[in-house]
């Protein structure tokens, strides 16, 4: 009886030890998590019941593979949110909207918003959130009236998904410096303008002036932007990857800036004779004030598959100062719609097939309207062509 005994009493102080064990470790993990809400305090704890006040203070107070959690509401700092330490491969920090409330950060307090005319922003205060840590993951989150939306310096291995950067005085998103391995995923970047530089600055989405390898640009709608919907100016010898993306409605003056500058492309691929090896997939540019998709003097070797330019009234694909090769795209009611120069070739495009084009439907509103639940851009028939053909993109 008493062997009996104690067998039962050591399997209960080991399972009572297991589970105290598995207290321990659940509270340790759940350490890992900083709660952020407009009624919040920075002398909390940061937890779910005793949230802090400012994002700031949960960046300051965060570590590698601590998840920052936001609260629905408006956040309207008088400084920028500075993400300056890092992650690391294995335990990013995450800042987030928590569960999928909506979150935004104004940075209409922020000086710069807007800039004197030919004034430059201080590189530290560009952007509402300003990022030079590596191995970050920002997901949910609404940036507007910011000195740029998301400006990031010399910033690599993070993940930027489903953000939206509106109504900013610079860039909606903009990277710059020695920058590699992002992701850039489900973006809307919109209504970006910049009254400092009279338009001539302000991009739905900028990879600019720096050098990385890795960076991908996934999922983005870059609309009503001052300047272009995308622009990879100067990137040097740095391919960036961008697919299943649309740019619509860029260059226009809707803000009645004075002695307006924007230039209007939805896809500028880089300029200044910086050559790099862009690649674009599946993407489409319409109704911009200029051009559809356009490589703006990047000499590189870029490849330009299966994507449509429609009502541009500039060139659809101008890629004549470039040794690019073109396959099954499709440009339809643009001024030009293809100029390749003496080095650019192409296969399977509309204007190598030849004939008319029709579209099954030239209604954006559901590929323009709200994303699906995972974030992707909905499935839609728009600017599908009518015969079949196998060119052009496809959502």
């Amino acid at each position: 009886m008493r062997l009996k005994y104690v067998a039962v009493s050591t399997a209960l102080s080991g399972l009572l030890a297991g589970l105290l064990t598995l207290s321990s470790a659940g509270s340790a993990h759940a350490a890992t998590d900083l709660y952020v809400a407009t009624n919040g305090s920075d002398s909390n704890a940061g937890t779910l019941t005793a949230p802090l006040k400012t994002v700031q203070r949960a960046v300051d107070l965060a570590q590698a593979g601590t998840t920052i959690q936001i609260r629905g509401g408006t956040y309207a700092p008088s400084t920028n949110i500075q993400l300056l330490k890092s992650g690391a491969a294995s335990q990013p920090i995450t800042l987030r909207s928590y569960n999928g409330e909506r979150v935004v950060i104004d940075g209409e307090n922020m000086p710069y918003t807007p800039g004197a005319v030919g004034s430059t922003i201080p590189r530290p205060e560009r952007g509402a959130l300003h990022i030079e840590g590596e191995y970050w993951r920002l997901t949910g989150l609404e940036i507007i009236h910011g000195p740029y939306g998301v400006f990031g310096l010399d910033t690599s291995n993070n993940v930027f998904d489903r953000l939206v950067t509106r109504d900013n005085y610079e860039s909606g998103f903009h990277l710059q410096g020695s920058s590699s391995n992002n992701q850039i995923l489900n973006l809307d970047s919109y209504g970006n303008r910049d009254p400092r530089k009279n338009g001539e600055s302000a991009d739905g989405l900028a990879i600019k002036e720096g050098a990385g390898s890795g960076n991908v640009l996934r999922g983005a709608r870059l609309w009503n932007n001052a300047d272009d919907g995308l622009d990879f100016w100067m990137f040097d010898n740095s391919p960036i990857l961008v697919e299943n993306t649309l740019a619509w409605g860029n260059g226009f003056n809707r803000w009645n800036l004075p002695n307006y500058q924007g230039d209007g492309n939805g896809f500028k691929m880089g300029g200044n004779g910086v050559a790099a090896n862009h690649t674009v997939r599946n993407s489409m540019a319409w109704g911009n004030s200029a051009g559809g998709f356009v490589d703006n003097n990047n000499p590189g070797k870029m490849k330009i598959e299966r994507c449509t330019a429609w009502n541009n009234p500039k060139t659809g694909f101008d890629f004549s100062r470039s040794s690019s090769t073109l396959t099954k795209n499709l440009a339809v009611a643009n001024a030009t719609n293809a100029s390749l120069g003496a080095n650019s070739t192409g296969s399977g495009n509309s204007w190598n097939i030849g004939g008319s084009w029709t579209f099954v439907t030239t209604n954006a509103g559901t590929i323009t309207g709200s994303r699906a639940a995972d974030g992707s851009i909905p499935s839609s028939t728009f600017l599908r062509p009518s015969n079949g053909a196998d060119a052009g993109a496809r959502f």
